[in-house]
């Protein structure tokens, strides 16, 4: 039996590697189409079902104990409340299809699986086996990299979910002025991605020595700029320079804060896309402020009786904040009056909103975004405390916690413009990290960790 379990935990350790290889590696392909949906079974839900059962049989016994936290409360809190969210929109507000919101509802339990996965493996302190997950995902940063630069040199395949169409897998080629998405399904969840994972490299790059360390990580840092930059998410070059900022503060590096922001800078420059979007954004900002400007300037001048009506000026338009102001946002405040306290159900307001927090009041209504939040206050509790310590841990988990922490800054303003917590392969991912950081600040007595 021994024998068995430590077979176990030697699959598990590996099986985890493979998950954080496999999610942002392998693209979206379906693996078995759900008719009448975009929701489709994919190979990655049979890992994480396996990975699961193991982790369930290697830990059965401190299950019981799971929920005694407040955060792990704060999850269920907020499955349950989901749950009577849907019960709700297929009752009172009938606005969900029965199979497609259990279908959404079930996605959302999946995304947790991984945090309880990461919780429960680094809760026997195996904290040296922290380097290696690290390592294995910059390996996949790089592969990422390679891939983004096959699809814009080398017409290598793109494929993406943000239609039912394309969410069948068909394989799209990149064009001159898009976005680069490699092997994420869009190009913000890639964007995200990097914000979770780039301030924990470059914590790196200013805690550990070494040449050949110092480059492997340099290595990492600008394939995931070049990434980033070619994503083309003006949001997400916010947050990961805020991500950044907050982290190499936090460890007192103030040097290395300008000469990241001025490397980073230095490579968004080099796109034209990233460049022209900010320059459209200014464009249209101005404009706005200008007519503002004026409309104030001319009213007095006006005459109650006069029948003359001025030309409308012509007026530059940026898309994804129009399309924000004029259909998403509306779209999910509209759910949201319909039934404030439940919501309207998952699914009910079609696949996007563009703001996670909008979207979850129109769907959960106020008891489950209250849940949500409740998750992160909770959070919050352990960052407090992983800061508070920082100081006394090793620089490889000292970097991690560290940069945990300036990483979720990040997540929460792109969250405010993006439905991140929906993506699967960004959701997986941040879900695991957080089991393993909290089962990392919570271990820790007054002994050193690496």
């Amino acid at each position: 039996m021994q024998k068995l379990l430590g077979s176990l935990k030697r699959l598990e350790k590996y099986g985890i590697a493979i998950l954080l290889l496999a999610i942002p590696l392998y693209p979206k392909f379906p693996f078995a189409r759900i008719p009448g949906t975009y929701v489709s079974v994919r190979l990655e839900d049979f890992l994480i079902a396996a990975l699961a059962l193991i982790t369930f049989i290697l830990y059965f016994k401190k299950l019981k104990g799971i929920f005694k936290n407040g955060l792990e409360r704060a999850i269920l809190l907020f499955i349950f409340a989901g749950l009577v969210s849907l019960i709700s929109g297929l009752l009172v507000t009938q606005t969900v299809v029965f199979h497609i919101g259990l279908l959404h509802w079930l996605r959302r339990i999946e995304y947790f699986i991984p945090f309880f996965i990461g919780l429960l493996y680094f809760k026997d302190k195996k904290s040296d086996d922290l380097e290696f997950f690290i390592k294995t995902l910059m390996i996949g940063v790089i592969i990422i990299f390679l891939y983004g630069l096959g699809q814009k040199y080398l017409n290598w395949p793109v494929i993406i979910t943000q239609n039912e169409e394309y969410s069948k897998g068909i394989a799209l080629r990149w064009i001159p002025g898009s976005h680069i998405n490699s092997t994420f399904a869009g190009h913000y969840d890639l964007a995200t991605f990097l914000v979770l994972l780039l301030p924990s490299i470059i914590s790196f790059y200013f805690l550990l020595k070494g040449l050949w360390t110092k480059i492997s990580l340099a290595m990492v840092i600008f394939s995931g700029l070049w990434l980033l930059a070619n994503a083309v998410s003006r949001i997400s070059v916010v947050s990961y320079l805020l991500a950044t900022t907050v982290s190499l503060f936090v460890l007192k590096k103030y040097k290395g804060i300008l000469i990241i922001i001025f490397v980073s800078l230095l490579v968004f420059a080099f796109s034209s896309s990233l460049l022209a979007r900010y320059t459209q954004f200014v464009k249209v900002l101005y404009q706005r402020l200008s007519r503002i400007e004026v409309f104030a300037q001319e009213l007095p001048r006006r005459k109650e009786n006069t029948l003359t009506v001025p030309k409308p000026a012509s007026i530059f338009e940026d898309r994804s904040i129009s399309i924000r102001l004029n259909v998403e946002w509306p779209r999910a405040i509209r759910a949201f009056s319909k039934n404030p306290i439940l919501g309207t159900g998952y699914s009910s307001i079609t696949l996007a909103t563009d703001n996670d927090f909008l979207r979850l009041l129109g769907e959960v209504g106020i008891v489950g975004f209250s849940a949500f939040l409740l998750i992160f206050a909770n959070l919050g509790k352990l960052i407090a405390r992983g800061l508070k310590i920082s100081g006394s841990l090793g620089n490889v988990t000292k970097g991690f916690v560290v940069a945990y922490s300036g990483a979720l800054a990040g997540i929460l303003l792109n969250a405010l413009f993006i439905d991140i917590f929906e993506a699967s392969k960004f959701a997986i991912i941040f879900w695991l990290i957080t089991g393993m950081y909290v089962s990392l600040v919570r271990n820790y007595k007054d002994e050193q960790i690496i």
